[in-house]
């Protein structure tokens, strides 16, 4: 298996569930792991970069959950050769009433999911 992974991608994202997120775009950090099995087809990292900025420009969206499924369901449509996604979607600007460097969430999918 060989593996390609686009570390903190950054992007502006209308997120969240309360009325100034769905209104104000607000900074997200998407790290999109996938591997690979080996094959004379590559897999071009251009063109997951754009899948990544496809759904994060796809409108307002509620949870990073659903960005994370998303971008998981479209790496796997991307390439048949892509057998297992690790999809991280951070938000670093979060109001929590303390100390706090970002919200994580993990998604991890297999191509057979």
């Amino acid at each position: 298996m060989y593996e390609i992974t686009l570390r903190a991608m950054r992007f502006h994202a209308l997120v969240g569930i309360l009325p100034h997120e769905r209104s104000v775009a607000q900074p997200i950090e998407v790290d999109l792991r996938v591997r690979v099995a080996p094959g004379d087809v590559v897999v071009d990292y251009r063109g997951l970069y754009d899948l990544v900025a496809t759904v994060i420009n796809s409108g307002s969206i509620d949870f990073l959950e659903q960005i994370g499924d998303r971008i998981a369901d479209a790496a796997i449509a991307h390439n048949a050769r892509v057998r297992a996604v690790r999809v991280a979607v951070r938000k670093p600007h979060v109001a929590l009433g303390g100390p706090l460097v970002y919200a994580e969430v993990v998604v991890e999918r297999q191509a057979n999911d």
